[in-house]
């Protein structure tokens, strides 16, 4: 451990560090990320299962009675999920 504070020049105690999120944030360009809304939006009621699963089957996505809204065409959430910014 001395030999890494012999590196360091200082003891850790001793070295600044800033957890000011106003002085992290300084001269950073804004960031605004616009809300997607749907193009149109329609509200369709079954009588029945079979006539949900009708549906289901002819739109090629699952749906159940608790279903309370789809994208269509299915949205692939999670897409990008394994995307992260890294910085060399």
């Amino acid at each position: 451990m001395s030999d890494l504070l012999d590196f360091m020049g200082d003891t850790p105690s001793k070295i600044e560090t800033s957890n000011d999120p106003v002085v992290e944030w300084e001269n950073m360009p804004e960031f605004v990320s616009e809300k997607v809304e749907a193009y149109s939006k329609i509200i369709v009621r079954f009588d029945n299962e079979e006539d949900l699963q009708e549906f289901a089957k002819l739109i090629g996505q699952k749906l159940t009675n608790k279903t309370k809204s789809i994208w269509h065409p299915q949205l692939d959430r999670g897409s990008n999920a394994g995307l992260r910014y890294v910085d060399k």
